[in-house]
């Protein structure tokens, strides 16, 4: 189908309402039936005869064949969209409803909306494309520079001090000691930059486990006091629920550490019936409004999306933010 060309909202609410149009073809045929019968020189007697009841009859197989077509007529317009909005393919942009000719204003307005609907998607979807290679670029660039920067300065001085070595007929046993612990820092970092990639706790031992041993290693890394509440007995949680789950509480420490200025952070994984609720909550400065449109956040919203979850990102009175995850586990829908 063509595009339709674009107009106010107003353009396409001046036409002819699709009621009055089915009723205006309706009283047509009843009109003309009317006039036949009033005009006609035909007559029905008290007891029907044989001939009076086939012209009746063919009378009423006129009547209905002629209502059929006009309502036909009426109506296609509004069954050719609904075809074409069954027909549409997410994956082939850029198709839009043509303009029915002969339409009913509430055609016309479903039509004008389902298009404005397909340019919220399309827009939205080129949108999360963008912000999640930008995420993808973003974290490649951070392993690269800590692999480059960390990892790959060590590797070289403990490479220099080993040539030294190797160089002394009798080398010095701290001289090795701290090669060897140097070996070991770069192992950690390695073993670091592994568990942000993909934490190990996870795939392991679980999502609280893995909770707790992010809070452990927020704590020692930025000085932040951490509180921890995860009790009860929870549902079974998929792999993908427990990953964004995990993901989302990674992002909301990770800007309670950077952006917040906070003393204190709780987080929670608290059971519900149906589900679970992750809340990360600090007592920092607020959410700034340049900081809502990162992709940060935009990746939080998108992976909630994905299971189905609601999530809720407002500043708490006092000041401070509060991140909260509501996970319906029974139907995969939110809550």
């Amino acid at each position: 189908m063509q595009e339709v060309a674009r107009r106010p909202p107003e353009a396409h609410r001046r036409g002819v309402s699709v009621l009055w149009r089915v009723f205006a073809a309706t009283a047509f045929v009843w009109v003309v039936a009317f006039l036949l019968l009033v005009l006609s020189p035909v007559t029905v007697h008290a007891k029907i005869r044989l001939s009076e009841l086939l012209i009746l009859s063919g009378g009423l197989v006129v009547m209905l064949a002629a209502d059929l077509l006009l309502l036909r007529r009426e109506l296609g317009p509004l069954r050719r969209l609904a075809a074409f909005m069954g027909a549409v393919d997410p994956m082939r942009p850029g198709r839009r409803a043509a303009r029915p000719t002969a339409a009913g204003r509430e055609v016309l307005t479903i039509g004008y909306a389902f298009n404005d609907m397909l340019d919220r998607l399309e827009t939205e979807r080129r949108d999360s494309a963008r912000l999640a290679l930008a995420a993808q670029e973003h974290e490649r660039l951070r392993v690269a520079r800590e692999l480059h920067d960390e990892i790959g300065q060590t590797l070289t001085a403990v490479a220099l001090r080993a040539e030294r070595a190797a160089g002394q007929s009798d080398p010095q046993p701290e001289v090795l000691t701290e090669i060897a612990e140097t070996l070991q820092r770069s192992l950690e970092d390695v073993r670091r930059i592994a568990r942000e990639l993909r934490p190990e706790a996870l795939d392991d031992l679980g999502i609280v486990n893995a909770l707790i041993a992010l809070c452990s290693r927020v704590r020692q890394q930025s000085g932040l006091a951490v509180r921890r509440e995860f009790g009860g007995q929870f549902p079974k949680l998929t792999a993908e629920v427990e990953l964004v789950a995990y993901r989302v509480a990674q992002e909301a420490l990770t800007n309670a550490m950077r952006h917040s200025q906070a003393s204190h952070v709780d987080v929670s994984l608290t059971p519900r019936p149906g589900g679970v609720v992750l809340t990360v909550r600090d007592d920092g400065c607020g959410l700034p409004e340049a900081l809502g449109k990162t992709s940060g956040l935009a990746g939080m919203r998108e992976r909630a999306m994905l299971i189905g979850a609601d999530l809720t990102i407002t500043s708490v009175a006092g000041g401070g933010v509060e991140v909260r995850l509501d996970v319906d586990c029974e139907t995969g829908h939110r809550s």
